[in-house]
């Protein structure tokens, strides 16, 4: 049965009724649990990988490197801001946007709504993958069950071959989404129980395969060199281009599409409100998922990269009489079609480490538990963001119930249905560059809320405080993340920055329904008080002045120049 959680975090904490505490997020894990609830993000490589080596060629594994390093300096900043507020859950959008608030009532649902619709769709494509992993192992490439399809809606005018479609993917896919969704049901402590299980059966692949080529010494340098961008000559042929404005916006855009993964162990924050000891748990979490991350995020490109080669044309594109393309030209090595898509990665690993078939099988299904284990950790991250957003009075209130178990099972409701409908998308690698739009936003409105709360909070209590060099670092790296969306997002499809642009957008009428119809213009009273925005803390100001919405107006346009070459 659900209940709403209508009392505040800090009454709960401090009450001594069982039925008060349990009205809100329930205390039951250290910074182990949310390390094993985080742990999913390194099998986010498998998402896209595929993609930026096809997409960009021989420097790709560089842009996995550099990412990382983005990702792993970024942390730090969240890691300080988290520790502001332990009564909060919902993660770093949520406590980047106390720093925003008391400038714009809109910006701070804006960070909170673009973290939400990035994590997300880890979802559909994590589900969409493992469907087509297992399908892929079960049977042939030309089998009905493979390639049958109902398509319900056209979708080109976003961009060309998008389609809403119903086919094996997409039931197997959901079948996965909703044993996912039972077990999160019970909670954070089970949800954590379960992630660790799986963590340790699925890691295994993902650091074998890192290491093999490490110790065989299997690492051929001219998969690797010369770090020329990824070319085509005018028969289709694979050349290496040069460091021009293409050659640059290739890398730009392969830096994009990796933060949306390298990123992503900001996650293990979204739990402060579940640690058992907040101060020292937060820092942890994300401090040693960070470690795990950078070594999955460096090591597997490059063992990816080295057996499978930059790849040549295999077979010319058919054209017709008006020079349309009839058949795409087809291609080997990182340049093949089903490593664009994802669908085919899982077969290049197993082949790394070797085996035979029956070792290949178990790679497969282990990548495929890999695969539940990210779309376990973006429920869990996701879904406490929209619960947390509800309960500031930033998103509807019917989102703010959880049930006896301490879940927030409205939020999972809504992450489960908004996802069904991203699965049935033909194009996953377009869901996830549009998606990730929304997530740049956050992280660069949530790096500068760091040095916002230094300015406004100086003499609060931080569990953890960076070095300032970091949140300088963390503030310049917001508008890095700016620069390369603005350059190389539409490589991945021209509607790209437009399309997650008026998604970013769609946070404005749903919080004007919830502030001014549903609570009158006036911010729920604990999220007053909480936020210290109620205009009489000691200890708060404003002291940022015009600063926040300058490097607003720098990111915009920084955005359009880059964009614009």
């Amino acid at each position: 049965m659900s209940s709403n959680s209508s009392v505040d975090a800090i009454s709960a904490d401090l009450s001594e009724n069982v039925v008060v505490q349990n009205a809100t997020l329930h205390r039951k894990i250290g910074w182990q649990g949310a390390f094993w609830v985080a742990s999913g993000v390194p099998a986010l490589v498998l998402f896209s990988i595929g993609a930026i080596a096809a997409t960009v060629g021989k420097p790709a594994w560089m842009i996995w490197a550099i990412s990382i390093t983005f990702g792993f300096i970024q942390a730090f900043t969240y890691a300080e801001i988290a520790g502001l507020f332990p009564h909060k859950s919902g993660g770093a959008s949520i406590y980047g946007a106390v720093a925003w608030v008391k400038y714009s009532k809109f910006i701070a649902p804006v960070s909170v709504w673009c973290n939400w619709f990035a994590w997300s769709p880890v979802l559909a494509i994590g589900s969409g993958l493992a469907a087509g992993y297992m399908l892929s192992a079960l049977f042939a490439p030309d089998a009905v069950i493979n390639t049958w399809q109902l398509t319900l809606l056209d979708l080109s005018a976003i961009k060309a071959g998008l389609a809403l479609r119903i086919n094996a993917t997409f039931i197997l896919g959901a079948s996965v989404l909703l044993t996912v969704f039972f077990i999160q049901h019970g909670g954070i402590l089970r949800s954590a129980k379960t992630t660790m299980i799986l963590g340790v059966i699925a890691l295994i692949p993902l650091m074998l395969i890192g290491l093999v080529p490490l110790i065989t010494g299997d690492t051929a340098q001219a998969n690797f060199f010369p770090l020329a961008p990824l070319a085509h000559d005018a028969a289709g042929n694979v050349i290496d281009g040069v460091w021009g404005i293409e050659g640059w916006k290739l890398m730009a855009g392969g830096l994009f599409i990796a933060a949306w993964s390298t990123y992503g162990f900001e996650t293990a924050v979204c739990y402060t409100r579940e640690f058992k000891n907040p101060k020292s748990d937060t820092f942890k979490a994300i401090f040693y998922s960070g470690l795990l991350c950078v070594a999955v995020f460096t090591l597997v490109p490059i063992a990816f990269q080295s057996h499978l080669g930059l790849g040549q044309m295999v077979t010319p594109a058919v054209l017709d009489e008006a020079g349309a393309v009839v058949t795409p030209a087809v291609y080997s090595g990182m340049l093949e079609a089903s490593i664009y898509s994802g669908m085919g990665v899982a077969a290049a690993f197993s082949d790394i480490v070797g085996g035979g078939k029956f070792i290949g099988n178990l790679m497969i299904i282990m990548m495929v538990l890999a695969l539940l284990l990210s779309i376990m950790t973006s429920m869990a991250g996701s879904s406490r963001t929209l619960y947390q957003a509800s309960v500031d009075g930033w998103l509807p209130k019917y989102l703010s119930r959880v049930n006896e178990h301490g879940a927030p099972t409205s939020a999972m409701w809504t992450d489960l249905c908004f996802n069904l409908v991203l699965l049935m998308m033909s194009d996953y690698v377009f869901v996830l560059a549009a998606s990730n739009i929304g997530y740049i936003i956050f992280n660069f409105l949530n790096l500068n809320s760091g040095w916002i709360h230094r300015m406004d909070r100086p003499n609060w209590e931080r569990p953890y405080k960076a070095p300032l060099i970091l949140i300088t670092l963390g503030g310049i790296l917001g508008y890095v993340n700016l620069a390369i969306m603005g350059l190389g997002a539409d490589i991945w499809g021209d509607g790209t920055l437009k399309t997650g642009l008026v998604f970013a957008a769609l946070i404005i009428p749903v919080f004007i329904y919830r502030h001014y119809v549903q609570d009158k213009g006036v911010f729920p009273k604990q999220m007053l008080e909480d936020m210290h925005i109620d205009g009489h803390e000691t200890g708060v100001t404003n002291r940022a002045g015009i600063l926040p919405y300058l490097a607003i107006a720098t990111g915009v346009a920084l955005v359009w120049y880059m964009h614009s070459l």
